[in-house]
């Protein structure tokens, strides 16, 4: 039998909505990368200390992460494999100095240790190898570099949440956008993570701020709220972000 495939054809037509849809399940990335950014240029404050640091976005998107660096003050290149989300990245990188490529992460076009950060957010659940992008990841980064990443859980709850949740409260969620094969548990990306001869040193939790209105009356009118918020927490269950170092 047949493999079912995780649909990454849905990220090539989203155009504007990338930064504008409230009825899509991108608005929800959309929220949770208000948290997700800041924390990680903190990080890489905390890690590696204060200055420009050379920092590649794999599976960038629309730019999310890439652009917030940016802003804060890296060198950052971005790589994706749709030419539609990189264009709109691009409009989006308000220093004009984001370098925005289309690329493979099993095949990363760069020299070994030309990073000193590497990020896989939203990324390592929509592909089949996802220890080959690890592996590529420490490749390309310094001694000392560090590997950010966020992705979902393996287990019944994360499947409810991230794929049936989603799929009713979301219309335009499309058919398969995740799948629970190529969720990836904790202990899983410590093993592909430690086998591509990096450590983990820091995982987390991320979950919706279940506490304030936004998110009710999200739930309610089935479109996410301006203010719907998202907040960090110890359990890993749904879904979880971190980092390893080289």
């Amino acid at each position: 039998m047949e493999k079912v495939q995780v649909n990454n054809e849905y990220y090539h037509d989203l155009g504007e909505g990338w930064h504008t849809a409230d009825d899509d399940p991108i608005a929800l990335l959309r929220a949770e990368s208000k948290i997700k950014n800041p924390w990680v240029i903190e990080t890489i404050l905390e890690t590696l200390g204060p200055g420009k640091k050379d920092i590649l976005d794999v599976g960038c998107g629309a730019g999310f992460l890439s652009n917030a660096m940016a802003v804060a003050g890296h060198s950052v290149s971005g790589l994706d494999m749709s030419n539609e989300s990189l264009a709109i990245a691009k409009k989006y990188d308000e220093t004009n100095s984001v370098n925005y490529l289309y690329g493979d992460a099993y095949q990363l076009p760069f020299e070994n240790e030309s990073f000193d950060v590497v990020s896989a957010m939203d990324f390592l659940e929509h592909v089949e190898e996802p220890v080959r992008v690890i592996q590529e990841a420490q490749r390309v980064l310094k001694p000392g570099g560090v590997f950010f990443f966020h992705t979902f859980s393996k287990n019944i709850l994360a499947y409810l949440v991230v794929i049936k949740l989603v799929e009713w409260f979301l219309p335009k969620t499309p058919k398969h956008l995740h799948i629970l094969r190529l969720f990836i548990s904790p202990k899983e990306l410590e093993k592909m993570c430690t086998l591509a001869k990096l450590k983990v040193v820091h995982m987390h939790g991320i979950k919706p701020v279940l506490s304030k209105w936004s998110f009710w009356s999200s739930l309610l009118k089935r479109r996410i709220h301006p203010d719907f918020k998202f907040e960090f927490t110890k359990s890993t269950l749904i879904s979880y972000i971190g980092y390893a170092k080289k």
